[in-house]
């Protein structure tokens, strides 16, 4: 049944509307003339302000979006952007920010699954977008790098190859990803059972406080440099860049991709996986496995095991250790491939074999990249059995939409202490899990009908994961998991999404928000609380 407004309702809806608009106006240029005002002479702001009446702010807002689901006409939309240029951007940023009482938001890659650097449920709002920030320092010698937070991990990854054919960094297999949001939500790649985390590997920072300042770790204290490994910087600052470790890598890596269905003997691999890809393979190799449902030939479907893995050796040593520990999976020869450490991620991220290297500094998501799509995460803790592995199945073919990923934790994720920094998935994982739901049709009955289908498999999967919390992982984003409305009952809505992404790490991470951004400032959705008053 479609149900109408009273014809008598709209003058007042009008009025409101139009009482809305001239206020978001008043609120505009009133931001504009103090952004201008707080700029460095200088380093002249207003030629990177776009507002709603600029006629490249549809460009400026869609040019790092990188989920449909959140560019629809009802999305709600910043009265302003601000492509920072230079660090007094930002402080402007932030100074007028808190001066006019206007929510802001920072943006990097664009990457966040629920939108929350470009989105809000608080009006008005603008977006501080870092994506010019993306300046690359590397010294070989000392095996470091200070990466900007508006680069992406392309980017950087092609900067490294640049200067050695033996470093890498371990960080996501995406090109256009954004440094500053991953690394900030721990930040993990194919390289993790190595090297663990992009997190793991910070060792300095620069950050814009709710003040104004640029902190360096020396400055910031010890705390807060904990807090922002990990812990989300935007609850905390504005993250300028990174210092961070390098890590050795051989001139030559070997990868595959070999799936398998059903029919092909695919539950008897994945069981045999599961038994191997955390504990017993070497940490030098990752084994990604993902499983969907495809159509057959004969027009039914049936599930997929997609085996995408990484070597940090050769292809005969690659092959040995296959034979021996995973014989099921049948990998030949003619199946691997040698590649440098920068091919890889081009391999892992299915471009075309041959494809340059400077490839990865294209800030072009590929065709059929970007799309509505909704994700989740959980953690495998106790193997899945035969029988509990074919109800899953069972069920993905029934939903017919959600694929999961395994990632295989072990090695070097288990030897750091889960409070080392606020992100704590580490010993006793066997592997993390996303749920990966895609579709290309606009529409918001259609949007909730995919919602639902994820969010039953999510469900459905309860027995089989993580419990007391039922864990998370923060990159991976998940409005599900609560919002917070920034009101009284701040603290608790945080607790619930904050001990699922961070465990008994999340009452430290409240005692640095505390100190460091009393006034809360920095928050979103998902942010981390202050602690509460009673």
């Amino acid at each position: 049944m479609r149900l109408s407004l009273p014809l008598a309702l709209f003058p007042i809806l009008f009025l409101f509307t139009t009482s809305l608009a001239s206020s978001n106006d008043s609120a505009t240029e009133t931001l504009v003339q103090c952004l201008i005002r707080h700029a460095e002479p200088k380093q002249p702001i207003s030629a990177v302000i776009y507002t709603r009446n600029s006629a490249n702010y549809t460009a400026a807002l869609e040019n790092n979006l990188h989920n449909l689901r959140f560019n629809t006409s009802t999305t709600p939309k910043p009265i302003l952007i601000v492509t920072a240029l230079y660090e007094s951007h930002v402080q402007a940023s932030i100074l007028c920010a808190r001066e006019q009482g206007i929510e802001m938001k920072i943006r990097s890659g664009g990457h966040d699954y629920e939108g929350l650097s470009y989105i809000s449920l608080f009006t008005p709002f603008f977006i501080l977008d870092m994506f010019h920030l993306r300046s690359i320092e590397i010294d070989i010698e000392a095996e470091t790098a200070w990466v900007q937070a508006g680069a992406t991990l392309g980017e950087f990854y092609y900067a490294i190859s640049q200067k050695s054919k033996t470093h890498g960094f371990p960080a996501g297999v995406c090109p256009t990803v954004g440094v500053g949001g991953h690394f900030t939500g721990g930040g993990y790649g194919n390289m993790m059972r190595k090297y663990g985390l992009s997190a793991d590997q910070i060792v300095d920072a620069q950050l814009v406080d709710a003040n104004g300042r640029l902190l360096t770790r020396s400055t910031m204290g010890e705390d807060l440099f904990w807090a922002i490994r990990g812990g989300g910087a935007g609850s905390f600052g504005v993250i300028l860049s990174y210092k961070v470790n390098l890590v050795r890598v051989p001139e030559t890596v070997t990868v595959y991709k070999i799936t398998r269905t059903i029919e092909q003997n695919a539950l008897d691999i994945v069981l045999q996986w599961q038994d191997v890809a955390t504990n017993v393979l070497p940490h030098e190799l990752f084994i990604r496995l993902t499983q969907g449902v495809v159509n057959t030939t004969n027009g039914t479907t049936t599930i997929q095991a997609t085996f995408r893995a990484m070597f940090l050796g050769n292809s005969s040593e690659l092959l040995s250790i296959m034979k021996t520990n995973l014989p099921l999976l049948n990998v030949q020869q003619s199946d691997v491939h040698e590649v440098s450490w920068a091919e890889s991620v081009l391999f892992w991220t299915d471009f075309p074999s041959g494809t340059p290297v400077d490839t990865l500094q294209s800030r072009v998501t590929q065709s059929g990249y970007i799309v509505r799509l909704k994700r989740k995460s959980d953690y495998v803790k106790t193997p899945i059995t035969r029988e509990e592995l074919q109800g899953i199945w069972k069920k993905m073919l029934e939903l017919g939409s959600t694929a999961l990923t395994f990632n295989p934790y072990g090695g070097r994720m288990a030897e750091i202490p889960e409070t080392e920094i606020p992100f704590p998935h580490r010993a006793g994982n066997l592997y993390k899990i996303q749920y990966a739901t895609n579709w290309n049709v606009s529409g918001s009955e259609i949007a909730q009908h995919y919602l639902e289908l994820t969010r039953e498999l999510y469900a459905y999967m309860k027995p089989f994961v993580s419990k007391f919390p039922r864990e998370a992982f923060l990159n991976y984003r998940d409005i599900d998991l609560g919002i917070n409305h920034q009101d009284k009952g701040s603290y608790f809505e945080g607790l619930r999404y904050g001990l699922k992404y961070f465990k008994n790490n999340f009452y430290r991470l409240v005692e640095v928000k505390s100190k460091v951004d009393p006034d809360n400032f920095f928050r979103n959705e998902q942010s981390i609380p202050r602690p509460p008053k009673f």
